[in-house]
């Protein structure tokens, strides 16, 4: 019989041949197997799965399930070659999800940002172009923050006013429109970019200033700063409003202008989720729950169909 973490390897090896991705799995399950090697156990054990899952102290019980749902699937997998096998059943590690409340910007409060970026230092460099681009992109596209850094200059097509979002969250791709204003600053953005960076050999459409892709922390860290210099955030403050929260203020505001004017937004969700690039209509729904005023917009639709309808 092979070793475990031989099995391990053929098992993501499997899975990712069939389009997962499996960072996350990958990395738990060879910490698992690291784990039993220590205490020379050769076979998966409920115990042993929880004493590993729940080894991170002063974490979210969600971690804790997630990790114990790694094993779950893998012992699903391994108990098919080894019968000893024990699979933690579902519930053992119980916990509810809990959503972020959003945070919805004000249309001031994207102006503050955005004109606090174009005065980042230096001034004549290409990063206060970069970050008020980036900004204003996600806040009037709702893209998530990956996808607008893996953003290629080939995937910018200005002509036919279209972003290409390529193998996103989900492993799909999917087209976004532009409005003729965003184009406008999309090339103002280029030509800044060619001035300053004429000679960078990067694929990517936003650079720093020494040419190269922007990362996830360079990102958030320069956000995190605008937000303290502009009030979003105190000084100290771990917690605050999220880059992320463009997204939803873009979500949120699409659905409260639709209410406004009249528009049947039950039969226009689908159109929004697939613009968002959300794997499920669901997750589009909860925006209606989750926000107070769009909660209370449903609820006249509602009632003013239930009138009709008496």
């Amino acid at each position: 019989m092979i070793c475990l973490r031989k099995a391990v390897e053929n098992y993501l090896t499997m899975r990712r041949s069939l389009g997962f991705k499996l960072l996350k799995m990958g990395h738990n399950l060879q910490h698992f197997v690291s784990f039993m090697e220590q205490r020379e156990a050769s076979v998966i054990t409920i115990d042993l799965a929880l004493r590993w899952a729940q080894q991170p102290q002063g974490v979210q019980p969600a971690l804790w399930a997630a990790r114990l749902g790694f094993v779950r699937c893998f012992a699903r997998y391994w108990s098919a070659i080894d019968p000893r096998t024990e699979i933690p059943p579902v519930g053992l590690l119980p916990y509810r999800t809990k959503r972020a409340i959003p945070y919805i910007y004000s249309d001031e409060e994207i102006k503050l940002l955005l004109n606090a970026a174009k005065n980042l230092l230096p001034l004549t460099s290409l990063r206060p172009w970069t970050y008020y681009t980036f900004f204003g992109l996600m806040a009037v596209t709702g893209m998530r923050i990956s996808e607008a850094i893996h953003l290629d200059r080939s995937d910018v097509d200005l002509e036919q006013k279209v972003l290409t979002v390529r193998l996103t969250k989900f492993g799909k791709s999917r087209l976004i429109p532009l409005h003729p204003s965003t184009v406008q600053n999309l090339e103002q953005y280029l030509r800044r970019l060619d001035q300053l960076q004429p000679r960078s050999s990067v694929p990517n459409f936003f650079l720093s200033n020494q040419g190269i892709a922007l990362t996830d922390c360079m990102v958030r860290w320069t956000f995190i700063k605008l937000s303290r210099q502009i009030g979003l955030r105190k000084a100290g403050d771990s917690y605050g409003p999220r880059i992320h929260d463009l997204r939803h203020r873009f979500a949120v505001t699409t659905l409260l202008n639709w209410y406004r004017t009249g528009v049947d937004v039950e039969q226009r969700l689908p159109v929004l989720s697939t613009y968002l690039g959300h794997a499920h209509v669901t997750d589009t729904y909860w925006y209606l729950s989750a926000i107070p005023e769009l909660l209370a917009l449903t609820k006249d639709r509602l009632e003013q169909r239930w009138e009709v309808l008496s």
